[in-house]
């Protein structure tokens, strides 16, 4: 009489932990999804867009001025100037450049 009950608490316990598994797994498939998703979509839009382009363009600019003598002051004061932008600005700068890129996350950026 007292084996029947714990044999179906054990049995509902590992139940639920099953359950519980099962959920985590579920919502692991669907964010790997959504991830995949999301990739296609960004790989069509940047067939039909110059946006890349132009970020790189625009990203190369200070590296082939550090090699023209008369352009570095103006590259040095262009990055000063930035610096002191408000971090919101630089935060959603950031986060546009990497968009266009397709890269999804800044959550590591800047640590070491």
């Amino acid at each position: 009489m007292l084996i029947t009950p714990l044999v179906e608490l054990g049995k509902s316990f590992l139940n639920n932990k099953l359950e519980k598994t099962k959920a985590k797994h579920e919502a692991e498939l669907k964010r790997l999804q959504n991830d995949a998703d999301w990739d296609a979509n960004q790989a069509q839009n940047a067939s039909n867009s110059w946006k890349d382009e132009w970020f790189a363009i625009l990203l190369s600019i200070p590296m082939v001025g550090a090699f023209i003598p008369d352009a570095v002051p103006y590259i040095e004061r262009g990055f000063e100037v930035l610096s002191n932008m408000p971090d919101y600005y630089k935060a959603f700068l950031g986060g546009a450049i990497a968009a266009s890129f397709g890269i999804k996350t800044l959550s590591n950026w800047g640590n070491k």
